[in-house]
């Protein structure tokens, strides 16, 4: 499985969002899972990101759409009309709680983090991931056998950040996200 670009808490911020996005595919993500309080259609919209991928002769190349998983926030004001614009543009919306299996059978959940049952569920099934956002705060500790992720967020932090989480090795990277304000 290709390493997975995790980001949160973009409340809004668009280009932010297209900044972030950015710096995770140069890392080399496969993948994106936004972990609640997108905020607004635009930071969806940045989201989408065109990747080459092999034609139906798989020979030639076109354009494909990286996948992106979704979840919504406590701060995603209308999450109906969100998840239907997401639907629309073919992303994965999995609200309130996500769920990915590895390539090795092992569970990765992701939720936003503020519903602290969904944080329990997981760690109840000893899932080998549980990423989720809320706090604004990057941070990466352990129970039990579950890793727990949050990546940090673009908006009221003192470090905009992202995650790339690369299952395969077990190799989690933090990367700032330069801001102006």
């Amino acid at each position: 499985m290709a390493p997975i670009g995790l980001i949160s808490d973009t409340h809004g911020r668009h280009l932010l969002t297209r900044q972030a996005v950015r710096i995770l595919l140069a890392a080399g993500a496969g993948e994106l899972i936004h972990l609640g309080d997108v905020g607004t259609c635009a930071v969806l919209e940045e989201l989408l990101v065109a990747t080459p991928g092999p034609d139906s002769d798989g020979d030639s190349q076109r354009l494909q759409t990286l996948p992106v998983h979704l979840v919504f926030g406590n701060a995603d004001g209308d999450i109906s009309n969100l998840a239907r614009y997401a639907r629309e543009l073919g992303l994965d919306v999995q609200h309130p709680a996500g769920r990915l299996t590895l390539e090795d059978g092992r569970s990765l959940a992701f939720t936003h983090g503020h519903d602290r049952r969904l944080l329990a569920a997981a760690l109840e099934e000893h899932v080998a991931y549980l990423c989720h956002g809320h706090t604004h705060r990057a941070a990466d500790t352990h129970q039990g056998p579950t890793r727990i992720i949050n990546p940090g967020a673009l908006c009221r932090a003192a470090r905009y950040s992202v995650a790339l989480l690369d299952t395969a090795q077990d190799r989690l990277t933090f990367l700032e996200v330069p801001h102006g304000d």
